[in-house]
């Protein structure tokens, strides 16, 4: 089986800035992308964010090769008027989580929405969890 993952930026940050105790995880998410046997999918409101924070880390030339990786890497999700109306109605705190928990929206099939940070995402109507649970629950379902 093929998963259809919505991965939130941190999860990006900590893979392309080998944040510890996360990278691992994240890591490995990455890995079964390269592999086949998961899709991931980000936000394209999540690209300004992720150059924010990575650019700290390793500088701008640097950041930019990192996003064009990363596009490579990954299926984008627009962000559009309609995704915009969707985030202002979710009743979520966090509103970058909410514009990119209605990008996820628009994703047919989608498995889950990967991030560390669960709680922002509690009024989803689909399944959100961390890159480990989700490893754990990839490896169960696999034996």
């Amino acid at each position: 089986m093929v998963y259809k993952l919505f991965i939130d930026s941190d999860v990006v940050i900590d893979f392309f800035t080998d944040r510890e105790p996360h990278v691992n995880p994240a890591s490995e998410l990455f890995e079964l992308n390269e592999k086949g046997n998961v899709v991931l999918y980000i936000s394209a409101v999540s690209i300004n964010n992720i150059y924010y924070i990575v650019r700290r880390y390793l500088g701008h030339t640097k950041t930019l090769e990192v996003l064009e990786t990363l596009a490579e890497m990954t299926e984008i999700t627009g962000t559009t008027k309609k995704e915009i109306v969707q985030a202002l109605k979710n009743n979520f705190k966090d509103f970058e989580d909410s514009i990119q928990y209605s990008s996820a929206l628009t994703i047919k099939d989608l498995d889950a929405i990967i991030t560390r940070n669960i709680k922002d995402y509690k009024n989803s109507k689909i399944a959100v969890m961390t890159p480990l649970n989700f490893l754990k629950m990839k490896g169960k379902s696999e034996i």
